[in-house]
């Protein structure tokens, strides 16, 4: 079977018998032909000889019937991707690849689950959720699946206008970055021209959030260390949120995953969950153990006998499925217990979060330069730290202002 594609493209299916497999049988492949190279794209089956094969493809029987369903399946897949690419010019086999391997459909809705099965398949659940959560938005924008040609800078303006009335700029840019991966992907595919690209400069531009980010003070931190209700877990959890703000702000998914072995030299290192799959981006992060950190870690950690992990959540064993789960539950339980005491102390609402924040800003308050503060973090980019502290920046622009009265 033999099929010639647009500008020189061929394409057929073959038994592969350049390698024979223990049970004596040969895969059958589907061969791309293009500028005098080969590429091989294995089908998934193995018959004994070619014989058998063009039988296979010619017969009538429920056995060849199967067996003509299953080389057609990746057959047609492999054929509606070359001819994506040959009828625009574009066709290489690195697009082609891209494209099979990333199982690129023709629309942002096929290409929004295809990533949300990849990352549900390397277990980034997190990711996962916030990849759900931007198809949902396009279903309920546009019914019908919507073409990868069709996401212009003015769909995406339109698009926005639709999220901004029921979500927040915050969300909205999470969900205008899925989609700009997304068509990254596409671009590199041959999907789209550099031209067609919506985002950029002059193009469609995300808006990052600008909600006001809380940050607590040393008289408010202060306040909540020495809070009781008499409550075993209110101090618990009072005490992991203290905990999470001494060490870096440290983000729960991170804090869960810290193990005896961790420690060394009167530090603590980790490398964030978030970037560790990121060869780039996979800096280990130092925090120096404080006497408040050792003072929770001997109060509520495990014995280092009995557990490698430092706090009581994760097991030998679990896996990222129980790592998510455990992190979303202790995330709420902290955050709910933290609700309860910013409402006692008349703080306002405290959350994991705040934590993380107000360790940069009490850091920042105290001179220690924004390039420091940052790989502390586990930012790679300054810029990101500087979206933390922005409202810093302001309070202190307001009050150097009032310096010039007289």
């Amino acid at each position: 079977m033999i099929k010639i594609i647009k500008n020189g493209v061929v394409v057929s299916v073959l038994l592969d018998t350049r390698t024979i497999n223990k049970e004596g049988t040969y895969p059958v492949k589907i061969k791309v032909y293009y500028q005098g190279k080969p590429k091989y794209y294995s089908v998934g089956l193995c018959l004994t000889s070619k014989e058998e094969l063009e039988e296979a493809l010619e017969g009538k029987s429920k056995e060849c019937r199967e067996i003509q369903e299953e080389i057609g399946k990746e057959l047609s897949r492999i054929l509606k991707n070359v001819e994506y690419l040959a009828e625009r010019g574009t066709f290489s086999f690195d697009r082609l690849n891209t494209r099979l391997g990333k199982n690129i459909g023709g629309t942002i809705n096929e290409m929004l689950e295809a990533k949300i099965k990849e990352l549900g398949e390397n277990n980034k659940f997190g990711s996962k959720t916030f990849y759900q959560s931007t198809l949902s938005l396009i279903k309920r924008y546009k019914k019908n699946d919507v073409p990868i040609r069709d996401i212009t800078a003015e769909w995406l303006r339109n698009f926005e206008k639709f999220c901004l009335k029921t979500v927040n700029q915050t969300t909205l840019a999470i969900n205008m970055r899925n989609i700009r991966a997304i068509m990254n992907i596409a671009k590199s595919a041959g999907m789209i021209r550099e031209a067609d690209y919506p985002f950029g400069r002059d193009k469609y531009q995300i808006k990052e959030g600008s909600g006001r980010k809380k940050a607590l003070n040393k008289k408010q931190l202060k306040a909540i260390a020495n809070y009781s209700d008499g409550n075993e877990f209110t101090e618990f959890y009072r005490d992991l949120w203290l905990f999470i703000y001494f060490c870096n702000g440290i983000n729960v998914a991170d804090l869960i995953n810290l193990k005896f072995s961790d420690i060394q030299n009167g530090e603590i290192s980790f490398i964030r969950q978030k970037t560790k799959d990121r060869t780039r981006d996979s800096k280990r992060i130092y925090a120096p153990i404080t006497p408040e950190m050792q003072s929770i870690i001997d109060k509520w950690g495990n014995n280092p006998r009995k557990s490698i992990y430092i706090f009581p959540f994760m097991k030998t064993g679990d896996d990222a499925w129980e790592h998510e789960k455990k992190k979303k539950n202790l995330t709420k339980h902290i955050n709910d217990r933290m609700k309860v005491i910013g409402e006692k102390l008349n703080i306002g609402k405290i959350t994991t979060y705040v934590a993380r924040h107000t360790y940069a800003t009490v850091l920042r308050n105290e001179g220690v330069p924004v390039a420091i503060i940052s790989p502390m973090l586990g930012h790679t980019s300054i810029t990101t730290t500087e979206i933390y502290l922005a409202d810093l920046e302001s309070e202190n622009r307001a009050r150097n202002a009032h310096l010039l009265s007289f």
